[in-house]
């Protein structure tokens, strides 16, 4: 890979691009250059240097770099800082980030490299000894005449670190458009382009695609697929979990259901939040699970941590206790206002705790690159959310790294789960669907929108009060690289220790030839059971995938015209069609057969049609 075609910087400048970094290594985030694992260019990982060579070529005033997380863009944007301040572009520099964690993680990342940055910088003039300060968007949107007045001053850089919080409401966008508008250069970050809605993010450009909808357009990606070819960035095997949910309803009603059958929304809301109740068996079995995974792990990777995710105060220290009681050691907790949450997240990084449990505050941006398990302990059902949350676990330190994440059999986080290579960008319109003409159209999409948006920004379902009464957990399937793996297990049975007993330090090719392998020798030891001693559906993953109640309707349709176009070709009534798939498919009527069976029978009828013409 070539070197950028820029004057060499003095060491008091870049420190991580000199020799001079290996008394400071120990400090310094797997991302920095000096630090970096396979897959880099000389000191630059590959993708920052195209990155660099890029933005030193157009000398563009604003550019969008959008990073994977757990890629670097720290990195990236510093060495961006220190260039432009060498060669006098700007004369100081501004970093926006979203927690006030995260300002003090930029100052102190860039002091590592001879950039000083205030971080608790409130209002007048700026010490002689700093080159600029670190803010949160909060803090902008309370002052941005403060902030405009400092970039009319002096040149200066303005790094917007995950800028599509800037979208998060109205006033904080604003306030960023009035006080860095008048900026030299602006440089925004992000690991997820993308927002749950339609906020316009300042200083995204959106070009108008074919289809009439308005996108956002970055000026450099570096994708979780890439960087996992890369082997920058961890492969992540998901664990999902299903279980009998059972709750009492507002109303007095009694309801029963199993993780990852097709239910209504309300119905998946609640059978979820049963699953994340500290006081059934489901959390208890999955974070045994997760801590059984945590010691296989840490066989390969000394210093493994694991952290749950939990939806709210009250469940984190539940879960906590949990963890104290399972494993005898205690949990590091980190609730977003307690006042030394940055400072748990700065000393669980640095020792060799086993345990972390956070409500949110560690699901973006929060470097502690230790942790390589996850417990997925929160109903919010956000790609975003998802994708910052999983980047907690795919930073990677060395070659051969694996991380793995742990989560309910719901539809939407394992839809999420197998889509983690696609790349995503901002949505400014949303597509026009079919039937908008009909008059009441309109007010049924309104209706759809409001409950969508109620679910994705609060996450927590509180219009749908309910009792948990009980819930068991099942080892569900493996998923890995888009491939779903296993059968269903009881928890502890040597059929989920197979999948928990995978080594931690793997290359991805050797991570789906041993799910493979591991599932071929779960086929074989079910076929060798007597029939009755199959208390569980035993049939492999990729056979019974787990869909939404709207989309089995639509296998159902589906199959029900196929059906009705091979009656015409055939000749032959539906309910012997019907019958005849049943006998050759195997699986009950076509109302209470499932996904996979359906899928089935679809393969089947479009192959009796295709040899009949």
């Amino acid at each position: 890979m070539r070197r950028c075609a820029v004057p060499e910087l003095p060491p008091t400048e870049i420190v991580t691009t000199t020799a001079g970094t290996a008394s400071h290594s120990h400090h310094l985030s797997p991302a920095f250059p000096g630090r970096a694992p396979w897959g880099t260019a000389g000191k630059l990982r590959a993708w920052q240097q195209r990155a660099m060579d890029k933005y030193l070529q157009a000398q563009p005033r604003d550019f969008l770099a959008v990073a994977t997380p757990g890629a670097g863009k720290t990195t990236f944007a510093l060495t961006l800082a220190s260039w432009l301040l060498h060669h006098h572009v700007v004369q100081q520099v501004t970093v926006v980030a979203p927690t006030e964690h995260l300002k003090k993680q930029w100052a102190e990342a860039a002091a590592r490299i001879g950039i000083k940055l205030d971080p608790e910088y409130s209002a007048g003039p700026l010490g002689k000894d700093y080159d600029g300060i670190a803010i949160t968007y909060a803090g902008v949107g309370v002052r941005p005449m403060l902030h405009r007045n400092r970039v009319e001053q002096r040149k200066t850089l303005v790094i917007l670190d995950e800028i599509h919080h800037a979208g998060d409401s109205k006033s904080w966008g604003e306030a960023c458009l009035e006080a860095f508008e008048p900026a030299t250069r602006r440089l925004a970050l992000t690991g997820t382009p993308f927002r749950s809605d339609t906020n316009p993010i300042p200083f995204v450009a959106y070009e108008e695609g074919d289809d009439g909808i308005r996108r956002s357009s970055a000026d450099y990606t570096y994708g979780y697929g890439s960087a996992l070819a890369d082997n920058v960035v961890r492969p992540v095997i998901f664990m999902s979990y299903s279980g009998n949910m059972r709750w009492r309803t507002k109303a007095g009603d009694e309801i029963a259901a199993r993780l990852g059958e097709p239910m209504t929304k309300d119905a998946v809301s609640q059978a979820w939040r049963t699953a994340l109740d500290p006081r059934g068996e489901w959390m208890p079995a999955v974070l045994r699970a997760a801590d059984q995974r945590l010691t296989e792990v840490r066989k390969a990777i000394p210093d493994a941590g694991a952290l749950v995710i939990a939806a709210d105060q009250d469940s984190a220290r539940a879960y906590a206790k949990l963890i104290r009681e399972i494993t005898g050691d205690k949990a590091t907790v980190v609730l977003s206002d307690d006042t030394g949450a940055s400072k748990n997240i700065d000393e669980f990084s640095r020792n060799t705790d086993r345990w972390m449990v956070a409500v949110r505050m560690v699901s973006e941006g929060v470097d502690v690159p230790r942790l390589a398990v996850g417990v997925y302990a929160t109903t919010i059902s956000t790609p975003l959310f998802f994708a910052q949350a999983v980047g907690r676990f795919v930073r990677s330190r060395r070659r051969g790294e694996t991380a793995s994440v742990f989560l309910p059999t719901i539809p939407d986080l394992l839809g999420f789960a197998n889509e983690m290579e696609r790349e995503r960008d901002h949505v400014l319109d949303k597509p026009k669907k079919e039937g908008e003409e009909d008059p009441y159209a309109e007010s049924e999409k309104e209706m759809e929108e409001a409950n969508r948006e109620e679910d994705e920004d609060t996450g927590e379902q509180d219009m749908l009060p309910f009792e948990a009464l009980e819930s068991d957990a099942v080892f569900d399937r493996v998923m890995y690289n888009g491939a779903e793996f296993g059968m269903q297990a009881h928890p502890g049975s040597e059929e989920e220790q197979d999948y928990l007993g995978i080594p931690g330090l793997l290359e991805p090719d050797q991570v789906q030839l041993l799910l493979q392998k591991r599932q071929a020798r779960q086929i074989a030891h079910s076929r060798k059971k007597p029939a009755e001693e199959a208390d569980l559906l035993e049939m492999p993953a990729e056979r019974r995938p787990v869909v939404s109640h709207k989309e089995m309707m639509e296998l159902r349709k589906r199959l029900n015209n196929l059906v009705g176009a091979y009656v015409h070709q055939s000749g032959k009534p539906h309910g012997v069609i019907h019958t005849e798939l049943r006998r050759v498919c195997g699986g009950p009527p076509s109302a209470e057969a499932t996904a996979g069976q359906l899928s089935q029978r679809i393969e089947k009828v479009q192959e009796w049609a295709t040899r009949m013409r």
